[in-house]
């Protein structure tokens, strides 16, 4: 039980790392006397707060080019404008920049010029959200951590785009054009510590191929696929929080052993083809199965068995984890099973 409750404290930690990280640092505050009145020289499109002379706020003013870009920045906002290219020149100086967002623009891949982005050495996260972007860019800095390219047209991905790219650990390509020949099987190579994986909203029929050993949230809603291959997850061991909602998985699709995987902790596979409760991990905290096609539970099924459990006496404490249920837009009818509830004895809700 300790390690179990180590091992969530510690997939929570991470999680906290991967999304807050770049909230701490916004906040960063230099203090203003360490820097010359030459040092705080501003472009007259943006605006320089003395407060925090390392940002640079250049969104919302309908900017055509990005302008010179101070030395001492090191946040760089550029969002919501109409630039359509990334040249290498406007950031030559920008040395230190940890942090740009080219949000909701008209930016496009023959508008960057090639080495303007990877010139970038301590680039730790980039924006490129709602732009034009129909494959992921490339080269890009070694030292980049988060890259966000929601909202284009991304149906590419260059060979070696991710292969030096082992500090990103958040790559988000949801609502893109992706298709299954989009990977090979060395796509993500390289990406050794990344920790979350977002595919929302493309065109895959089928599971990408040869993931991260280090994945803990994979985010696949909202595609077409049909099917999970047999022993999948051996390759993402460390798998804890799986979406697959608003695909086509049916009862055929799954691997003999459903998610019988230890290092699952939320499953949600809401709106899918499915007609039976599938097996379940005595790990699984919470189960989304709404808007399938299941007609009743058999409970013999998805509990998961004595010998899947620690041998303790409090089975309150070590018997199975399941605390969410959701099973509404089925065709399964109330009561709930008794044993349902005998079996998952931390059960806090089902909602049918």
């Amino acid at each position: 039980m300790a390690g179990t409750i180590c091992f969530i404290m510690w997939v929570l930690f991470i999680t906290d790392t991967v999304w807050s990280r770049s909230v701490r640092q916004v906040y960063e505050v230099h203090d203003s006397d360490d820097w010359t009145i030459h040092d705080f020289e501003c472009p007259m499109e943006c605006f320089c707060p003395p407060s925090f002379p390392t940002a640079l706020y250049c969104e919302n003013r309908g900017l055509k080019e990005i302008p010179a870009i101070p030395s001492r920045i090191w946040y760089l906002y550029l969002q919501n404008n109409l630039i359509e290219t990334i040249p290498e020149k406007p950031s030559e100086n920008a040395t230190q920049l940890r942090w740009i967002n080219l949000n909701k623009n008209k930016i496009t891949n023959y508008g960057i010029e090639k080495g303007a982005l990877s010139q970038l050495k301590k680039l730790l996260f980039l924006f490129l959200e709602d732009n034009e972007l129909e494959e992921v860019p490339s080269p890009l800095p070694r030292s980049l951590e988060q890259l966000q390219l929601a909202r284009n047209k991304v149906s590419r991905i260059p060979q070696g785009t991710f292969s030096s790219l082992e500090n990103l650990t958040l790559l988000d390509l949801q609502n893109n054009k992706l298709v299954d020949n989009a990977f090979q099987r060395d796509t993500f190579k390289g990406l050794k510590n990344l920790m979350q994986l977002n595919m929302a909203k493309n065109a895959l029929r089928n599971m990408p191929p040869r993931l991260p050993a280090n994945t803990m949230q994979l985010f696949l809603d909202n595609n077409s696929i049909e099917g999970i291959p047999e022993n999948y997850f051996n390759v993402i061991p460390k798998v804890a929080f799986l979406r697959l909602n608003h695909n086509k998985l049916s009862d055929e699709g799954l691997p003999s052993r459903g998610f019988d995987v230890s290092s699952i902790l939320d499953l949600q596979l809401s709106h899918n083809q499915l007609t039976k409760v599938p097996r379940i991990s005595a790990h699984l905290q919470h189960l989304h199965l709404d808007h399938n096609k299941i007609k009743s539970v058999n409970v013999s099924v998805i509990c998961p068995s004595p010998s899947m459990l620690p041998a303790e006496r409090d089975s309150f404490s070590y018997g199975p984890h399941l605390r969410y249920l959701r099973l509404d837009g089925n065709e399964i009818k109330p009561p709930i099973p008794m044993a349902l509830m005998t079996c998952f004895r931390l059960l806090q809700a089902v909602i049918i």
